[in-house]
């Protein structure tokens, strides 16, 4: 997907990601870096589960939040990848490969959010949806085994 090699950080049971027994639990399969240092959480999906987008959402903040200390400027905020390979239908679309992101529109000029210089420099970046999660699904039951691209291999 990414087209480049990736550090496998973590092989994590689904369960066992608690501190403790009260919280809740996120299920990623595999948690990974890039060569950007973004992390990667890939998690495969057999069971349906209607709040699942909440729960990818949950998964990506606990994430972010297990890789700053206490003491560190938000600036250390990681960015968090999330790949989701699901095994079962979630919402309504025709595609078996879906992309989300955080994206600031102006709701009266339409036009993007961008960094401002002091920000670009600091973060290496241009958009704040860089510094943002990102959000695959793959939807596995909507592939009609055709590869047209590497990903479909």
């Amino acid at each position: 997907m990414f087209k480049e090699d990736l550090e496998i950080l973590e092989i994590l049971e689904s369960e066992s990601n608690r501190d403790r027994a009260q919280d809740k639990s996120n299920r990623v399969d595999l948690k990974v870096r890039n060569r950007k240092q973004e992390i990667i959480l890939i998690e495969v999906q057999y069971k349906r589960e209607f709040d699942f987008l909440q729960r990818i959402l949950f998964s990506t903040a606990k994430t972010i939040t297990e890789h700053l200390a206490r003491s560190e400027c938000y600036e250390q905020v990681i960015k968090v990848i999330s790949i989701n390979i699901l095994y079962f239908d979630l919402g309504h679309g025709k595609d078996y490969i879906y992309h989300g992101g955080t994206q600031f529109l102006g709701m009266h000029y339409h036009d993007e959010l961008l960094l401002n210089e002091k920000q670009q420099e600091l973060f290496g970046k241009q958009h704040p949806y860089e510094l943002y999660p990102e959000y695959y699904l793959l939807k596995i039951n909507h592939f009609n085994n055709v590869a047209k691209d590497s990903l479909d291999e």
